[in-house]
């Protein structure tokens, strides 16, 4: 029998949306249906939950054992006078093990730049937190194109890091910036595309083993059915804060796990994708 496919990542950020209360309630729900979910308990779903800072320790306790956890964002710096700020290393000593990092609204709204972005990452991963590094072009450009502009955006945020030796494993979303909040969404055919190019220029990173590309662009139930073969994955957002969507989405991995068991090559027990 061949070795099995990765798990697909499945990751949902809850933003600001939900109080202290109500998240709780959310990783509770979450948890019981993640618990008797094939796709979970069969190892084909690697669940991720970003919470606000506050709910990170309790989340991860409910969630355990189905979801790993993590944060929105981070500190740049690991210790000093930076008043309202969260290392990764106090991510990581509540029970953290993911970090958001160059979010498009962080950008936009918190004036976040490419040099922000770079010491952060090298921050996550000098903290063995894994980024969800989120990239994506500001234009509507050919996929090929965008591709390109991609990888470029990837090496920059990563070569801080790459600098100063720190490696591990690295989490791609991919969301074109053109695309939110646009009346037509990018298409499949374009995510398809830049996702495959992505995945390429992941895999030949020899400090990121195990790294991985998700789409996060308004993902939500039926989107991973129609581009699954080129991601590992999707980063959910508001479609994921009723248990009933993320369910769906963990329908689909699970469906799609089943057709990748079947496609097994006859005689050589290699998996044909």
């Amino acid at each position: 029998m061949g070795a099995p496919r990765t798990p697909a990542v499945v990751g949902v950020s809850l933003k600001m949306y939900l109080g202290h209360a109500a998240t709780l309630e959310w990783c509770a729900a979450v948890a019981g249906l993640a618990r008797a979910h094939p796709a979970v308990t069969g190892g084909e779903a690697e669940l991720v939950v970003l919470p606000s800072y506050l709910a990170v320790p309790e989340a991860g306790r409910i969630l355990r054992g189905v979801a790993a956890v993590g944060a929105q964002d981070l500190a740049a710096e690991d210790a000093g006078a930076f008043t309202g700020e969260v290392s990764g290393g106090q991510i990581r000593e509540v029970g953290g093990a993911f970090v958001e990092v160059g979010h498009a609204e962080r950008r936009r709204l918190f004036g976040e730049t490419d040099e922000v972005v770079r010491r952060k990452v090298d921050a996550a991963l000098r903290n063995a937190l894994v980024p969800v590094l989120c990239i994506g072009e500001e234009a509507r450009q050919d996929a090929g194109d965008a591709a390109r502009e991609c990888a470029r955006q990837l090496d920059d945020a990563l070569s801080l890091a790459r600098d100063a030796g720190h490696g591990g494993r690295i989490v791609v979303a991919y969301e074109p910036h053109w695309a939110i909040g646009a009346a037509e969404p990018a298409s499949d055919a374009h995510i398809r595309a830049v996702c495959r190019g992505l995945r390429a220029h992941v895999r030949a990173l020899p400090a990121h083993p195990g790294s991985s590309v998700i789409y996060g662009g308004s993902a939500g139930p039926g989107l991973l059915t129609r581009i699954g073969d080129d991601v590992d994955g999707l980063f959910l957002g508001r479609s994921a804060h009723d248990p009933r969507a993320l369910a769906a989405v963990l329908d689909e991995v699970h469906s799609r796990a089943g057709q990748a068991r079947r496609r097994i090559r006859p005689g050589d027990g290699r998996l044909s994708w």
